[in-house]
């Protein structure tokens, strides 16, 4: 077992002793404040913090693991996105299909989604979203562990919304994309997260066009549809 895996565990189970302490007492004032368990100081380094913005979870916290090249899409960023689909997706049928933290498929069941799938490859991550799930009691929320363009390739003509966000180290965005145009319903949406700007004649041989885009510190944020529709 390598160092890393060593440290995804340790992580985890210091992120489950932190939910299952209970609230520290507040302290008089002018007086200290109680002292953090040991396990509740590990989680507190080794975890992050991923914040709903709207629907029903809104302003709920949710703690995370920390990982290399793992981003959680940024509170910024996610509003300007549910602004763009809209800010109520009841009935709506949504596959996260590179999930990480399930800041984005979490936020689609919070606007009334019907159905969401959130897909991660890694372990630990998708055992988190698992619990996380359990805690919000998010019905409509399915989480599988497994591969991303293995899910993609599986849902012909599904997905109302499919959320792509790759890790950026690798070379998974024109094969994500490919998948997902299939994926894909007709009058669907894909929300592409990417390193650098996809334009309109990049996508256009993937079957896509462009129909929104933003620029968040390294983040570049698109909205797409299939080129057969036309722009809302």
């Amino acid at each position: 077992m390598g160092r890393s895996t060593i440290k995804d565990e340790r992580s985890l189970r210091a992120l489950q002793a932190l939910a299952s302490q209970p609230a520290p007492a507040t302290a008089a004032p002018g007086s200290k404040a109680p002292g953090a368990s040991r396990s509740a100081r590990v989680a507190a380094s080794a975890a992050g913090e991923i914040r709903i913005i709207g629907g029903q979870w809104r302003r709920t916290k949710l703690a995370v693991l920390t990982k290399p090249d793992l981003r959680p899409t940024p509170d910024r960023v996610r509003e300007t996105l549910f602004n763009w689909l809209g800010q109520d997706l009841a009935g709506w049928r949504c596959l996260d299909a590179f999930a990480g933290t399930g800041a984005l498929g979490l936020e689609a069941a919070s606007r009334g989604a019907a159905q969401v799938r959130m897909v991660e490859s890694d372990q630990q991550l998708a055992a988190q979203l698992k619990q996380l799930v359990q805690k919000l009691g998010a019905s409509t929320v399915e989480v599988s562990r497994g591969d991303a363009l293995a899910a993609l390739q599986s849902g012909s003509g599904r997905w109302d919304v499919i959320f792509l966000d790759p890790p950026f180290s690798g070379a998974l965005f024109e094969p994500a994309l490919k998948a997902a145009h299939q994926a894909l319903a007709e009058e669907g949406f894909v929300y592409l997260e990417a390193p650098e700007a996809w334009s309109d004649e990049r996508l256009a041989p993937l079957g896509f066009m462009l129909q929104r885009s933003m620029k968040a510190g390294a983040v570049h944020a698109h909205l797409l549809r299939k080129r057969n529709q036309q722009p809302a």
